[in-house]
């Protein structure tokens, strides 16, 4: 079968923490109907789901790519204050004007 140039490397399935939408067995169906060579899974701040997604996965046929979007906070997650981390860096609710002045 030959296979498409493309396959998503950004999904949030339903383990995702914060934007979870496709569940498992529609995704790979997708993918298989479309036949993407590989499919990807990259969940908010969890891997919940990546034992079974491996497993479909390859029961699909599909090359499984596992990820998780997570974030690093510097001091304590608890710590919400933005501190800049670099001397020309502006505060992210800065407006593109005011960032490309600085």
């Amino acid at each position: 079968m030959k296979h498409s140039d493309f396959a998503h490397l950004h999904v949030h399935t339903q383990y995702s923490l914060l934007d979870g939408g496709c569940r498992l067995t529609d995704l790979m169906e997708t993918a298989h109907k479309y036949k993407m060579p590989a499919v990807a899974m990259t969940d908010h701040g969890n891997m919940f789901g990546a034992i079974e997604f491996y497993a479909k996965a390859i029961d699909y046929g599909l090359k499984p790519i596992i990820g998780a979007e997570v974030y690093v906070a510097p001091k304590s997650r608890l710590e919400k204050k933005f501190d800049k981390l670099k001397k020309n860096c502006p505060p992210p609710n800065t407006s593109c004007k005011k960032r490309n002045r600085l």
